[in-house]
């Protein structure tokens, strides 16, 4: 989602060097813009397969090729590659989630269409059920990501993040400043809830993980200051939102979260050892030799990774890649949400008890009863106001919940049905 430059400081002051309230300071300008409610941008990452070979990694080779060939279809979204080869679509800002959802909807029929011609599929989860996580992009800030993961002990969930996961991406403009405090809290408190109906990322390597969501799964077990909520955006109750200061509270976690990565004019290089960002700016460590500048703060901030990260507007990074069936539902039931007065009310009260779930989202989704009960009611509280265009694919959503199921569940019975190999055609060819 395009975001203004409230920066505005040349490539000169971008090399100057920073203190560490110089950092927090350009954190906290960046964190969150006044605006109005309305705007959405939605993204969609899902797995490259050869539809020959759906069991192998496609090859580097034809998967460069790929934003050629979608480039050629698409007429606004942006076509960016991950790590493992997913493909990502991200729309442009639209006026309302019904022109989000029917952008991303035509522009990905296009994709996969342009891209069957050449043998390629697009697969809709969010995990690779079978395959093994395996960095294909040679980018070199991922090749430094995944030496960091790997220096500091946690290559395992590193790779399986970003190599082997796929999102849907809500982006929500920040609103009037006024309101930051409670929105940014909804978006947190409603993450849980959002995550356990949205779940489809059952499987990973082959095997059943016993797990609702392996992706969130991934995330949690990353580094907590640099992946898991940003602390001081949600207070013990509802009613005690209004006097957070999420701004405040994302320079923090900016300045506490480990430095990933550091460019220079040759390379970029992954730092081996946890080393925050306050701690280069303040002199304490010094990484490639020199102090951090601006452009180094902007590049760290892009490397953190919250459930709800803070970009101008408001990033909800939570939800598993679903089905082309489901995701255009879960998408408009976020939004209403978030974005409708009413529901917001409603579902704050609706969601109380799972604000904090996340661990039992991933790992039980539906089956938790909090969850379940929490996610029944924000379905139909959605259902009451979601724009008519949208409201045939939640109605069929809310039936899927009713029933106390996610789309992984969905997903695991066709694995048990026609085996996995023969699931996983199905997404690729769906």
């Amino acid at each position: 989602m395009a975001v203004v430059n409230t920066f505005a400081q040349d490539d000169v002051d971008r090399a100057e060097p920073l203190t560490v309230d110089a950092a927090h300071a350009r954190s906290r300008s960046a964190a969150l813009i006044d605006s109005m409610i309305g705007t959405v941008g939605l993204e969609i990452e899902t797995h490259l397969v050869d539809l020959d070979a759906v069991a192998d990694a496609v090859t580097w080779p034809r998967i460069e090729a790929v934003k050629e060939i979608i480039g050629a279809v698409v007429e606004r979204s942006s076509v960016t590659v991950e790590p493992g080869g997913q493909v990502e679509l991200s729309g442009p800002p639209e006026t309302g989630i019904v022109a989000a959802v029917a952008r991303l909807r035509y522009e990905s029929q296009g994709a996969r269409l342009a891209l069957a011609d050449h043998r390629l599929g697009l697969a809709h989860a969010g995990a690779d059920p079978l395959r093994p996580s395996l960095r294909v992009n040679p980018r070199p800030r991922y090749r430094a990501m995944e030496q960091h993961f790997a220096a500091t002990g946690r290559a395992a969930a590193g790779s399986v993040m970003m190599n082997s996961t796929a999102a849907l991406q809500v982006n929500l403009q920040a609103g009037p400043k006024r309101g930051w405090a409670a929105r940014v809290a909804r978006a947190h408190r409603f993450g849980p809830t959002l995550l356990a109906l949205s779940a489809s990322s059952p499987w990973l390597h082959g095997r059943d993980v016993g797990w609702k969501s392996v992706r969130q799964r991934a995330w949690g077990h990353l580094d907590p200051r640099s992946c898991g909520p940003v602390p001081g955006c949600v207070a013990d109750s509802a009613e005690a939102d209004d006097s957070l200061n999420p701004v405040v509270a994302w320079a923090d976690y900016a300045m506490r979260a480990p430095v990933a990565f550091v460019r220079s004019r040759q390379d970029v290089a992954a730092v081996g050892k946890p080393v925050s960002f306050e701690q280069w700016a303040s002199g304490a460590v010094r990484l490639g030799n020199r102090a951090p500048t601006a452009a180094d703060l902007d590049s760290h901030l892009s490397t953190l990774f919250p459930p709800v990260r803070l970009r101008g507007y408001l990033e909800l990074r939570y939800l598993d890649m679903t089905a082309p069936r489901w995701w255009p539902a879960i998408a408009a039931v976020t939004t209403t949400l978030m974005d409708d007065a009413v529901a917001a009310d409603m579902a704050t009260e609706a969601t109380e008890r799972a604000a904090l779930r996340w661990t039992e989202a991933a790992r039980y989704g539906l089956t938790d009863p909090v969850l379940a009960d929490s996610a029944r009611r924000c379905v139909a509280i959605a259902a009451e106001r979601v724009p008519a265009e949208l409201s045939s694919a939640v109605a069929d959503l809310a039936e899927l919940v009713e029933s106390g199921r996610c789309p992984g569940d969905l997903l695991a019975t066709r694995i048990g049905q026609v085996g996995l190999l023969g699931a996983f055609e199905e997404l690729a060819y769906a």
